[in-house]
């Protein structure tokens, strides 16, 4: 079918537009089994056409955002069910025989002209005038009877034509009715009612029904036709038709037997305040059990909510099992499952079916006119609504007439009109919260309020109902906008509501205190490191897009944030590349860069510090912080003396981060040989200075291994008494490093747990090192060399130079294992080179234990017990690597 607009938008006829339908084969297979259930269902010899009491199951709902093609699914579903022809190759061929009628009603125009329910019981009934070519006697009575009484005077088949109804089969309808007065008349023997007014015909079926005979029962025989018959002819009694209507048409012979189709479009325009419209359409669905109904709207048809007994006249999910389900609510299912409910949310088309939309919606010598890398800009800013698609297509379109080649940066942009679809049935506080809410990546029905400044839940809780906004009952906060529309609203500049610069700034201040409000309660309660990262990632991001001055919470969160060494990404969408120029983006950019540090080169982060600290904006907290971590940077790239001096700066301020400063101080220390100053530091450091972690990297250096194992032990159990899932992690790599050297088997055994505390935590540096404790583990076996090479490679990427050491010193330990004199050497020469600076020179020393090589000159290396005592120790470690391999043998 061809695109029209797109068409006469350009004076160039050789290019083909057509209406590119995207598949939506998942949607189509959840209408066939549906059909193919109730086909199956109306077929059944239990099945009654006037049973008012059972549930029904005779329709499907298909509700979705504005714009995310409902109704363009409906009027396919409506071809593919008119001619096989119509129907797109990857549906593939339907099970059932039987034949169907589809019929599709803009619910939207019928509201526009004032006839509503009028306009949809003649639509189908013209339709069926067409189809069958044949009366409907029990109705069409009636209906005749309705006309004659509503609309005296007026012709029916002027009313259709002055209505809009006019079509092939408009004239057939009035020959239907005058055909079924005929019938009717014959049927009673009264042929000289055939030409007068409707009520005497309708009192002589009436009392023929109620006398039991046999000719007017057969012909007009449902056993409530009388009592409509005898109803007051008005709107109320025209709802209940649709009965008489569902009789005629299981009374059809067989060859003439049909299941018309009935796709209602555009659902949420019958929506008002007492549901009135939504009534009258409900009774159609209800009073028509042999009828399938296909409905496209916005929201969910809530018709199995008991919330709305009185209201509507079948409520709950016992009428309504289908409804019932809560797939609307779900996590979306995958694409080619089918969901056992009859709710189904239309979602966004897929990357590739965007792609293939807008491939095949313009083209030129069958070639895509809308080139791949513009396509590919269009899809991304899209988000997969088939709204923003037409828009673009009509924008490339509007480009082209200027005489411009279209760019891809001409579609990073929004369109009004997609906003203008979206606000158009929200009401005022509605259009506040969806403004409000625009700000938050995600959101709960407290955080949503409180953004908006409101005082109650409830404009919060109706605009969480409606498609625009995506549920996940599973994640933190359940609710989020879907984004085209997130970006088109705030990229408002068009509406007449659209908020100041003002307006924005105090709604984001407003959502930085409620996320600060729902950590700090959390927090009191419960510590959720969950609610933590994700309150750091929306406030973060807050306060630098909105340039806000009271950081409040976020520096307390950004201190328990670095407190347990787990590092979350905290990488903030959008992210300038500018210097920073207020405190909020210093903050952005300070703990960016840390959490970043596990997946950068550390001199990246170094450089990145050095540059916040720069700009002199961070609160003085926080000033410490990037100190400390550029400190631990150097110490992590060997420039030990600047780790050294930034450590010491920290150290001296007293604050919140000395104690970790003065274990940093510590740990230079030992690096650099000095261990009884290193051991002389613990007793003041406790459990903020990681005291045992400390004393055992001292104890496994001397060999010691029994007395590491108590410290990295007692580390563990303490660090799991504060819940600090990082420190326990890292503690245990160390307990598997001392175990490597001395117990292969229960290091192996503790790697493994190291490797599951490590899971999720990005501790890059803790996990190369476990990597290098599995080499200590299996030093004396084949392959070791080549695993260290490829270790080497990681680090050097990692940016972690320190850790080429260990990798040595476990090649070392190997060689020495193996007794393998020449390449022993050759280690002791790169290590001698590695070490040069004097930091891990004691690793040097070490490697000559450990082969019971004498020291070419006097070591400076400051032990806390008799050199040869430690000689003695790590000698013997080797010597019971190699009594182990020989068990092993």
């Amino acid at each position: 079918m061809a695109d029209l607009r797109a068409l006469f938008s350009s004076n160039n006829p050789s290019f083909d537009a057509a209406e590119a339908f995207t598949d939506r084969q998942h949607q189509w297979a959840l209408v066939a089994s549906a059909l193919e259930e109730h086909l199956r269902h109306t077929a059944g010899r239990g099945f009654d056409v006037e049973d008012l009491e059972a549930p029904r199951t005779n329709v499907i709902v298909f509700h979705g955002v504005g714009g995310v093609g409902k109704s363009t699914l409906l009027r396919k579903i409506e071809a593919a069910l008119t001619t096989a022809e119509h129907r797109p190759d990857q549906w593939g061929a339907p099970t059932w025989t039987q034949q169907l009628l589809p019929i599709r009603i803009d619910l939207a125009r019928s509201a526009s002209t004032g006839s509503d329910f009028e306009r949809v019981i003649l639509t189908i009934r013209l339709a069926l005038a067409g189809e069958l070519g044949r009366t409907l006697p029990s109705f069409d009575v009636a209906l005749r009877h309705y006309w004659e009484h509503v609309h005296p005077g007026e012709p029916l088949d002027e009313y259709i034509r002055r209505t809009g109804l006019t079509g092939r089969f408009a004239e057939m309808l009035p020959q239907q009715l005058q055909a079924g007065v005929g019938e009717v008349a014959a049927a009673l023997a009264l042929p000289g009612l055939v030409g007068s007014a409707a009520g005497q015909l309708t009192s002589a079926l009436v009392s023929a029904l109620r006398e039991r005979q046999a000719r007017a029962q057969a012909l007009a025989g449902a056993v409530r036709t009388a009592a409509l018959l005898e109803a007051t002819p008005d709107l109320e009694a025209l709802s209940y038709y649709p009965h008489l209507l569902a009789w005629d048409l299981n009374q059809l012979p067989a060859k003439k037997r049909l299941t018309p189709v009935i796709l209602l479009d555009t659902f949420e325009d019958t929506g008002d305040r007492h549901r009135d419209f939504e009534r009258l359409l409900q009774r159609l669905v209800w009073l028509m059990p042999n009828t399938f109904f296909v409905i496209g709207g916005r929201s969910r048809l809530p018709w199995a909510d008991p919330a709305l007994h009185g209201q509507l006249d079948w409520t709950g999910p016992t009428s309504w099992p289908g409804l019932a389900t809560s797939s609307a609510t779900a996590v979306p299912q995958p694409r080619a499952a089918v969901q056992a409910g009859r709710q189904h949310l239309i979602g966004d088309l897929s990357p590739e079916d965007c792609d293939a939309h807008l491939a095949r919606r313009l083209t030129l010598d069958g070639q895509p006119l809308i080139d791949a890398d513009i396509r590919a800009a269009i899809t991304a800013r899209s988000h997969g609504l088939p709204l923003h698609l037409d828009l673009a297509v009509s924008r490339f379109l509007e480009i082209r007439r200027t005489d411009h080649t279209p760019t891809p940066g001409d579609f990073d942009c929004t369109f009004p009109a997609l906003l203008a679809r979206t606000l158009s049935d929200l009401t005022p506080d509605e259009r506040h919260l969806l403004r409000s809410v625009a700000l938050l990546d995600a959101f709960d029905l407290d955080l949503a309020t409180q953004t908006a400044g409101l005082t109650h839940q409830a404009p919060a809780r109706r605009l969480a109902e409606r498609p625009l906004v995506t549920e996940n009952p599973y994640a933190l906060w359940p609710y989020h906008l879907h984004r085209a529309i997130r970006s088109a609203v705030r990229d408002d500049d068009h509406s007449d509501d659209r908020w100041t610069d003002a307006d924005w700034h105090r709604a984001a201040t407003r959502a930085l205190a409620a996320l600060g409000d729902q950590w700090t309660n959390a927090a009191t309660l419960a510590p959720s490191r969950m609610l933590l990262v994700a309150c750091l990632r929306q406030g973060l991001r807050l306060a630098r897009d909105h340039r806000l001055t009271g950081l409040g919470w976020l520096i307390e969160a950004a201190f328990v944030y670095t407190d347990d060494s787990v590092w979350e990404p905290l990488a903030l969408p959008t992210a300038t590349t500018e210097a920073p120029d207020t405190p909020a983006d210093a903050v952005a950019e300070l703990l960016t860069a840390i959490a970043r540090r596990q997946r950068e080169h550390r001199q990246r982060t170094a450089d990145r510090l050095t540059a916040v600290l720069d700009t002199g904006l961070l609160p003085a907290e926080l000033t410490e912080m990037a100190l400390y971590y550029r400190a631990k940077a150097h110490k992590d790239l060997s420039q030990n003396d600047a780790a050294r001096a930034g450590m010491q700066q920290v150290a001296n301020t007293g604050g919140r981060l000395a104690l970790k400063a003065r274990r940093g101080l510590a740990n230079l220390a030992r690096l650099a040989g000095d261990f009884p100053t290193a051991l002389a530091a613990i007793p003041a450091l406790g459990w903020k200075g990681r005291h045992h972690r400390v004393l055992g990297d001292i104890h496994w250096s001397h060999a010691d291994t029994a007395q590491a194992i108590n410290a990295f032990e007692a580390g563990r159990a303490e660090a799991e008494q504060h819940g600090a899932a990082g420190e326990r992690a890292m503690t245990q790599v160390r307990l598997a490093l001392a175990l490597s050297f001395a117990d292969p088997t229960r290091a192996g055994d503790e790697l493994a747990l190291a490797h599951q505390l490590l899971d999720g935590l990005d501790q890059r540096s803790n996990t190369l090192l476990a990597q290098v404790v599995a080499l200590i583990k299996d030093a004396g076996t084949d392959g070791t060399p080549d695993r260290a090479q490829s270790l080497h490679t990681d680090i050097e990427a990692a940016g972690l130079p320190f850790l080429h050491r260990f990798v040595e010193l476990a090649l070392a330990f190997h060689h020495a294992v193996r007794g393998e004199d020449q390449d022993l050497a050759a280690t002791i020469s790169r290590l001698r080179e590695l070490t040069a600076t004097g930091d891990f020179a004691y690793f040097t020393d070490i490697a000559h234990f450990m082969a019971a090589l004498p020291l070419p000159e006097p070591s400076t290396t400051r032990w806390t017990k008799n050199e040869d005592d430690v000689r003695s120790a790590w000698r013997g470690l080797v010597q019971a690597r190699q009594e182990h391999l020989l068990a092993g043998n």
